[in-house]
């Protein structure tokens, strides 16, 4: 089976970045990375309900998802960048988008893995 094309970070930020506008959320790109290979953080700020920062990762079955970098309760700002600083100390080709959603309305198409 040939596998399918990847879609380049940078196309898949700036969809992300237009999809959060048509939703009346704020979404911008905290740090670019690589824009063909990079891989993508995704920290979704609620706010008073906190931080979620995400990872893409494959799921059991092969296909696409997303994981809860941080665990499967939000964690506050303050440790959610800590997390981010030190995957950009590792990876220095890491594109990292934060979207504020203090409704909770933002959800990836892909399934989302428990951390």
């Amino acid at each position: 089976m040939t596998p399918s094309p990847r879609i380049k970070s940078q196309v898949r930020v700036q969809s992300w970045l237009r999809r959060c506008a048509a939703q009346g959320l704020m979404a911008v790109v905290v740090r670019s990375g690589d824009a063909d290979a990079g891989a993508i953080l995704v920290k979704v700020n609620r706010f008073a309900g906190g931080c979620d920062v995400f990872a893409p990762v494959t799921a059991p079955d092969g296909s696409s998802a997303w994981l809860r970098a941080l665990g499967p309760a939000p964690k506050s700002e303050k440790d959610a960048d800590a997390y981010i600083a030190r995957q950009v100390g590792y990876d220095s080709d890491l594109w990292v988008v934060e979207i504020e959603d203090p409704h909770g309305r933002f959800v990836f198409d892909e399934p989302v893995l428990a951390g």
